[in-house]
């Protein structure tokens, strides 16, 4: 018997939208705020005690808070809560759908993941306005590249309001190839990836043994060395990118108006289509450490010399539609 029982089943969107019907409202979410006000909390989780929206408001007021919640405090939390990890982050699911970027869906999603060092990592949905619909970042891609950028060695639950779409039980599979990753709903019992995605098409099927976890480093070096700080930045995720299969590593750095560097590893899957950019996973940084797009005042984009896919057109053309005034610097790495 599973942790969760209802009466009724509920679809995705009836299970979001309950989850999107408190007081706060979803409708025209802005970026939450540096300092987490202690009524917002309030209102996004009114079921929880005094002591958990203390720890929770803690951990969001540190200066480079981006979506992690040490395994500590989560522990203190469920404690608290009188309840277990895994119930906690489908209790956390919305928190998470606050940072949600919907302006062309209006369907905010948010997804809490446990990490295999017990960090859980919040992310939700993006959507670029007015751009190609591919250009957008499931929430269900936003945790898992956010648990990414954090260095885990792995993922072992993640949270989400219904049943993950096709395009996100892919993604799931590259950093689950085993299939073991606990699958969370509100509305039915917990389900492993394997459950939801029989026969999946792995890394396997491309010749590789493992999959996105755990993060890697390939040893790159600026072609034209430089003493730019976004430049390093970005060459440093280039260095964490994970590009099996085009051989193409790639890192985004993004320089915010607090004068925070929000760094994003180009993430490759097997199947190509839901692969993340590395604008897109530094917009996820982004938007965790709670600035707006706004506030985003350079770019930084590092690829290799020679590779078989290049990430300039995208970012050039995410990056208009997102922060027209920005300038994006291009450099090039080379193996060494």
């Amino acid at each position: 018997m599973g942790i969760f029982s209802s009466d009724t089943q509920m679809t995705r969107r009836t299970a979001l939208s309950v989850l999107g019907s408190s007081a706060l409202g979803v409708a025209g979410m802005s970026i939450p705020s540096l300092v987490a006000e202690e009524d917002e909390l309030r209102k996004l989780l009114p079921n929880f005690t005094e002591q958990s929206r203390s720890i929770l408001q803690r951990v969001m007021q540190q200066s480079g808070y981006s979506g992690q919640i040490p395994a500590s405090d989560a522990t203190a939390i469920a404690q608290h809560e009188n309840v277990s990890i895994e119930r906690l982050i489908v209790k956390l699911i919305r928190l998470a759908q606050r940072y949600s970027r919907a302006p062309i869906s209006n369907f905010y999603v948010g997804v809490v993941v446990r990490g295999a060092s017990g960090d859980l990592y919040t992310g939700a949905n993006i959507e670029i306005p007015g751009q190609c619909l591919g250009f957008a970042v499931h929430a269900e891609q936003s945790a898992l590249s956010n648990a990414y950028m954090h260095g885990e060695r792995g993922v072992s639950a993640l949270a989400v309001g219904g049943a993950p779409c096709g395009h996100c039980r892919q993604f799931i599979e590259e950093m689950s190839p085993d299939g073991e990753m606990l699958i969370l709903t509100p509305d039915k019992p917990p389900m492993k990836l394997s459950v939801i995605l029989p026969s999946p098409f792995g890394p396997a099927a491309l010749g590789m043994k493992d999959g996105a976890f755990p993060v890697r480093e390939t040893n790159l070096a600026l072609a034209r060395p430089s003493s730019d700080e976004l430049a390093a930045a970005a060459l440093d995720a280039a260095r964490r990118s994970y590009s099996p299969y085009s051989k193409s590593p790639a890192g985004v750095a993004i320089r915010a108006g607090r004068g925070r560097i929000y760094r994003g590893s180009y993430i490759e899957n097997v199947a190509f289509n839901p692969s993340l950019s590395p604008l897109q996973t530094a917009l996820v940084a982004l938007i965790a450490g709670r600035e707006a797009y706004s506030d985003i005042s350079a770019c930084a984009l590092v690829e290799l010399e020679s590779s078989k896919i290049s990430q300039v057109a995208v970012t050039e053309t995410v990056l208009r539609a997102i922060s027209p005034s920005s300038n994006l610097d291009v450099a090039h790495a080379r193996v060494v």
